[in-house]
């Protein structure tokens, strides 16, 4: 199953969370950097050339700080720079999901696209309601789309926790620990010290191990419940012509999607501290043979 033209839902924005702020653009910057202020700066330049005199230039440079003081304060200009920021985040997010999607193996991308369908669905019972009632419609649309983009990253989540659970041999890792700690104490001094490190950081991969398969039943309730919600929505829709209420379930699915992707964040930060310690016991390592090298170099020049 490809990826590569449309499909339901692949313009999806992120959902930003409780009080993202949003970053208001540089409307100077955006005014400046208008094609045609650029073909008469030019034409400033050009003319100043020709006439050999910087006047043209003086007068181009006064018009320029005139055009930009009144251009990047108007509120149509405004609202016409922030559509075209809106529709470059449209484009960032589309291609984002279009990757998403694609590293996904095919049963995954099903669901995807099924859940997609049954979106669509929704959308085209509620389309032919009241004008009225319209407010609720877009604002039942909006959570649709920020649901199924919450739901490809919860499947993309799903799907990474599945390949590690997959490459990682706990049995391997829990012998490995038994025997280093049983030659510890016979070990020389040096050598415990470096094993101790190993043992910390292999007992941080267990731990990251169950945590993972942890989080990894989490997510794919999650996702089910994603899938069951929707399918209700759906159901409710060919009867049901309160748009509001419908809004309002969508309203507590997206702040428990919200959550669940909250969770995966966290289990992924608790362990970005295992780097470090690798790198101390490459350290350690490399002193330790600096120091053997040093000491056969000592005992050679004797």
């Amino acid at each position: 199953m490809g990826f590569g033209g449309s499909y339901p839902g692949s313009s999806l924005p992120d959902a930003p969370g409780p009080g993202d702020p949003k970053k208001e653009p540089n409307f100077v910057k955006e005014a400046f950097n208008i094609q045609y202020n650029w073909i008469a700066l030019g034409a400033s330049a050009a003319f100043a050339v020709v006439t050999g005199t910087v006047v043209p230039l003086a007068l181009a440079g006064g018009l320029e700080l005139m055009y930009l003081a009144v251009v990047s304060q108007h509120p149509r200009f405004q609202r016409l720079v922030r559509s075209w920021k809106f529709a470059e985040e449209q484009k960032q997010h589309e291609q984002k999901l279009t990757e998403m999607l694609r590293s996904l193996p095919p049963d995954m991308q099903g669901r995807y696209v099924k859940l997609a369908e049954v979106c669509r669905s929704i959308r085209g019972n509620y389309s032919q309601l009241t004008s009225t009632s319209q407010i609720f419609v877009q604002q039942m649309d909006s959570r649709l789309e920020g649901l199924l983009h919450g739901y490809a990253r919860l499947l993309s989540a799903a799907f990474q926790q599945r390949q590690y659970v997959k490459t990682t041999d706990p049995d391997g890792i829990k012998k490995e620990i038994a025997a280093l700690q049983q030659h510890m104490d016979s070990d020389p001094p040096r050598v415990q010290e470096i094993n101790k490190k190993r043992v910390e950081i292999l007992s941080k991969r267990m731990e990251k191990y169950q945590k993972i398969l942890e989080n990894r039943q989490v997510v794919d309730a999650q996702c089910s419940a994603v899938e069951d919600v929707l399918q209700l929505v759906r159901d409710q829709s060919v009867t049901m012509r309160d748009p509001q209420q419908v809004s309002d379930q969508l309203a507590n699915l997206v702040h428990d999607v919200e959550q669940t992707e909250q969770t995966v964040q966290q289990v992924e930060s608790i362990f970005s501290g295992l780097t470090p310690d690798m790198e101390g016991i490459m350290q350690d390592v490399g002193s330790s043979d600096s120091s053997s090298s040093s000491a056969q170099r000592t005992r050679i020049g004797s």
